[in-house]
């Protein structure tokens, strides 16, 4: 059947399951908006103040669901808008399809009107992208796109049309069958030697990354751990891949990880790292990481094997395939000593609780009343910065994709749009945005998103009027020169919160904490909370970048 390269495009959605899309109109993109209005009944469309918000609320959306996010705009600054939530999603390994509308084939390359070669500028940061010039390979394109967004390790895709284009016609086929791409064979002999390592082991630590989440492989994980009783620290981006009220679980491991967690990979003899990469943030000092073990590195991504940290042996591989493998080859081990040493530091190094007076409010109360308070049956997406990090510490997660934050690119202004999208993507969750006035600022007119399509998220905002983790950096490394990060807006946050329509409260002291909290969780709109805290909490333990264990911060002078 005869169809518009703008029809072709919806169908090929359409075709995918796509039931929601995220974007922003604009000229050279309307004949798309077009074919949408037409089949407004299948997909919906939610429009975001910002397309940057966009592309953050379809990472969201993808995130909290396994599925692929979409998003829309059109040329010029409403493609390179896109670009800050396309470079989250390509370092978090998030499967979002971006398409985008430029200027006619004729104006390419002339500098016209709202022209921008998108596909050049975001190549660094997808997977794959695509100009279409051709009508007629559209179908083919869109269908591409999909497979090599979310096979092997997910990431971005973007998909540039020029706009006369999505006005020619052709034939139109549907699908009966799309692209794959096959997973990497695993090799038998890798897994047997894989095997004896784990067999000569006393003191082995599994390292859990975001692969875990991606592959869907948790309940592996949880089996593999409990069969080797060993311990387990899971990256940033890994928590909620192992579940932390699991006895074998030591926390986040990292620059601000669980003291626990440290000990346990400058000790053990084994460090089995699973869809992980050994960040900077992790590894620090990489010649001092994990000095006394053996590294059994497993992920999918072929390029991220030895090139933070030399492994001693690698499986390349989906880690749900692999860690299947693994447990059927191995037997029931027991680490009892190992583990009662675990389970001494966790005893002796708990996670600090705050300082102040009485009546102050302190980020990890805060985080404690709301899990109580919710059962910790919620999708929790963050902002970055401190905040971000009393999240990680205190927050237990136990199911995978219940925690969303831009751990990679570190984006401030991600987690309101990322709410958004998982709310959409998970309507019977409860969704809560932690952020912190800094970040708020930067994307806080999603808020009008939020209330236009009645997409009911919480917004607690940990309000120091400071840019806390920049500061905490300049008192420690810089002798307390403050430099611009002392912010003391004028903001008022409940009134804002009213002004965008949504419904405002404000925490003052310990007191306000759950009488609010409960209130703000049972509206059944958007909300807003601002929660006034010191500018003086810092994010504890720390070990400093490019630093080691054996410099920990437990403490810092005022």
């Amino acid at each position: 059947m005869q169809k518009t390269g703008a029809q072709i495009v919806i169908e090929c959605l359409l075709e995918q399951k796509v039931d929601t899309i995220f974007g922003f109109p604009g000229g050279s993109i309307l004949n798309i908006y077009d074919a949408l209005y037409h089949n407004r009944d299948k997909i919906r469309h939610i429009i975001t103040a910002h397309e940057q918000g966009a592309a953050h609320a379809a990472d969201g959306y993808a995130r909290a669901t396994g599925r692929t996010g979409v998003v829309i705009a059109t040329s010029g600054p409403g493609a390179t808008n896109l670009v800050t939530g396309i470079a989250t999603a390509y370092m978090d390994s998030s499967p979002i399809v971006a398409i985008t509308c430029n200027v006619t084939l004729a104006l390419l390359g002339r500098d016209s009107f709202q022209e921008v070669d998108i596909a050049g500028i975001t190549m660094p940061i997808t997977k794959h992208n695509y100009i279409v010039k051709d009508v007629n390979a559209i179908a083919g394109v869109i269908r591409e796109a999909f497979a090599i967004a979310r096979s092997g390790r997910p990431g971005p895709v973007l998909v540039d049309i020029t706009k006369d284009i999505t006005a020619a016609v052709a034939d139109y086929t549907p699908a009966k069958q799309f692209p794959e791409f096959p997973m990497p064979h695993v090799s038998e002999k890798a897994v047997a030697k894989a095997l004896e390592m784990l067999g000569e082991s006393k003191r082995p630590l599994i390292y859990a990354g975001g692969g875990i989440v991606s592959s869907g492989a948790s309940e592996e994980l949880i089996c593999f751990a409990s069969k080797l009783h060993s311990p387990v620290a899971c990256s940033l981006l890994g928590l909620g891949g192992f579940p932390a009220d699991d006895p074998l679980f030591t926390g986040m491991i990292g620059m601000h990880g669980t003291v626990a967690s440290a000990r346990a990979a400058n000790e053990c003899d084994l460090l089995i790292a699973i869809g992980t990469r050994f960040s900077d943030r992790v590894a620090g000092n990489r010649k001092k990481f994990a000095q006394k073990a053996k590294i059994l590195h497993i992920d999918i991504d072929a390029a991220e094997i030895d090139k933070n940290v030399l492994s001693h042996h690698h499986i390349i591989g989906d880690a749900k395939q692999i860690l299947s493998a693994l447990i059927r080859g191995m037997p029931e081990y027991r680490h009892d000593e190992w583990l009662a040493q675990i389970d001494e530091w966790k005893q002796k190094h708990p996670l600090p609780s705050g300082k102040g007076g009485a009546g102050e409010v302190h980020p990890s109360y805060v985080l404690e009343q709301l899990y109580r308070l919710t059962g910790g049956d919620a999708i929790i997406t963050t902002d970055v910065g401190q905040h971000q990090m009393w999240t990680a510490q205190y927050w237990k997660f136990q199911k995978p994709r219940t925690f969303i934050t831009s751990g990679g690119l570190g984006t401030m202004g991600f987690g309101l749009g990322a709410s958004i999208g998982a709310k959409v993507g998970c309507p019977d969750k409860k969704v809560v945005c932690i952020s912190g006035d800094g970040s708020f600022h930067m994307n806080m007119g999603e808020l009008t998103t939020a209330v236009m399509h009645d997409i009911p998220v919480v917004d607690i905002i940990m309000d120091n009027r400071v840019l806390g983790m920049v500061r905490q950096w300049q008192r420690l490394f810089y002798n307390k020169r403050f430099s611009c990060t002392t912010l003391d807006r004028k903001t008022d946050y409940v009134k804002l919160a009213e002004a965008f329509g949504a419904t405002g409260f404000r925490i003052a002291k310990k007191s306000d904490v759950v009488p609010v909290l409960e209130k703000a969780l049972a509206c059944s709109g958007p909300v807003v909370v601002d929660c006034v805290i010191s500018p003086d909490e810092n994010v504890l333990p720390m070990i400093p970048p490019g630093a080691s264990i054996d410099e920990i911060i437990h403490e810092i002078c005022e």
